[in-house]
Order: structure tokens, then sequence, then C-alpha cells
């Protein structure tokens, strides 16, 4: 039986992957910050899973937690969060320093508690998101965390290749999670969580180097990409709308 390790297994696109493999017939270890969300999410008495509960942004918390696990044959480390900058005047360094911690510093934690156990032929997938391709209002400290999780898993997928390791980096759009529901402002091309858990595994099961989707709205994204610089800046400025 193929062992897995998924982060923020409690909600959102973790909840769903962990499902999914579930349902593959793979052993499932799901981890969360809370015992009583994940048995919420993914049910107490499940055959083949098992939870492993600590603070992403504590590092003797990650690293206590799972000193047990061995033999993985893939680890998708997908717990973040997500916060704006409203006001850039008025720079909010705690608020970027809590994101930054926990999509980029508590994702080197998780990795240096799975690496070394991941078997020879196993598989890394880190997630991190489109808004990597554009700078936008709002996602100072977002998108710098995310930005940080693409150089980080692309150099990974360098240094692993000869351990046998494959590395995938997820890329999602707009996804229909707890995070997203709190959004105020449009979401094009938003999908729901299932549908991001179920093209995640597919990926995966290819061992594709990037998987990014919904496939329309990142090339889209692409594309604007292209743009020069100052012809973007104008169109992102031209974005920016009064808070509600």
């Amino acid at each position: 039986m193929k062992k897995i390790v998924i982060t923020g297994a409690s909600s959102g696109i973790g909840m769903q992957l962990a499902k999914a493999y579930l349902v593959a017939g793979w052993q499932v270890i799901a981890c969360g910050r809370d015992a009583k969300k994940l048995s919420l999410a993914l049910g107490e008495n499940t055959k083949n899973l098992q939870f492993c509960c600590f603070d992403l942004s504590n590092r003797e918390e990650v690293i206590a937690s799972t000193d047990q696990l061995n033999e993985i044959d893939l680890a998708i480390l997908n717990a973040g969060t997500c916060e704006y900058i409203d006001e850039p005047k008025a720079f909010d360094s705690k608020l970027f320093e809590r994101v930054i911690h926990t999509n980029v510093i508590g994702t080197g934690y998780c990795l240096e508690a799975v690496l070394p156990n991941i078997k020879p032929g196993g598989q890394l997938a880190i997630v991190s998101s489109s808004v990597t391709l554009l700078p936008l209002t709002r996602a100072e400290a977002y998108g710098a965390s995310k930005a940080a999780l693409d150089y980080l898993t692309r150099s990974l997928a360098i240094d692993l290749a000869p351990k046998d390791i494959d590395v995938s980096l997820i890329r999602p759009g707009f996804v229909d999670t707890a995070l997203t529901q709190k959004n105020n402002f449009e979401m094009p091309s938003i999908i729901t969580a299932e549908k991001a858990a179920q093209i995640i595994m597919q990926g995966i099961t290819k061992r594709k180097q990037e998987i990014n989707f919904p496939r329309g709205f990142f090339y889209t994204l692409k594309c604007l990409s292209l743009l020069p610089n100052a012809l973007w800046r104008r169109i992102g400025i031209n974005m920016i709308k009064p808070l509600k």
C-alpha cells in the first residue's frame, strides 16, 4: 500500500485530496492543526487514515509530530494562509510576517520533516498559486510568499532528481475554499475543491513538473504576464477598487 502525507487536510483542497487518495486505496497521513477538525472533515475510524497534528508555524511541533513517518511515497505540502495588504502606506508588517512565516517558513519545516522519509522513486508536490504570474493589487504578502514557493520548488526539483524523487509545482487559480470565501472581489473561473483535487491527483499520477489550473485562466494570466511591465502596471492600477 502506498503512503501519502498531506498538509492542510482539515479543509479545502487538502481535505478533498485526502478523501480521493483514501478512495484510491492509499494509506493517508492527514496533517492539520486541530485533531477535531480533521475528524470532522475525514472521519475518526476511517480505514487507512492517520492524523498528524501540529502548528505549521512551530518547528518543534512539526518535527516532533512527524518523527514516526517513514517510507513515504508522496508528500503534498498544501497548508497555507492568505491575507491582503489593504493600505500600503500603513504597511502591516505583522500581517506580512504571518503570511511569509506560514506559507514559506512553515513549508520549510515540513520539508525538513518529510524529505528524509520519501522513498527513492517517490514524489513531492508543493502548492503555490497562479498569483505568481502577475503582481496584483493587495497581494504583496500572499504573492511574495507564493513566488518564494515557486523558486523553492523548482530548485528542489533540480537537487532531488539525483535522489530519484520527482517534484511537482502546483499553481491553482481560484478554488472555492474557506479562504477564498472571505474574498470580497470577483474570482473568475473559480472551481470546486473537489475538481481541484481531481486535477492535482491526475497531474501527480503523470508525474508532471507543473500542474496549472484552470487551464484557460492560467494561460490568460500567462499571456498577460508577457506584456511590458509598464503596460501591466497601468492595467493593475485600474483594477484597484475601494474596499467595501
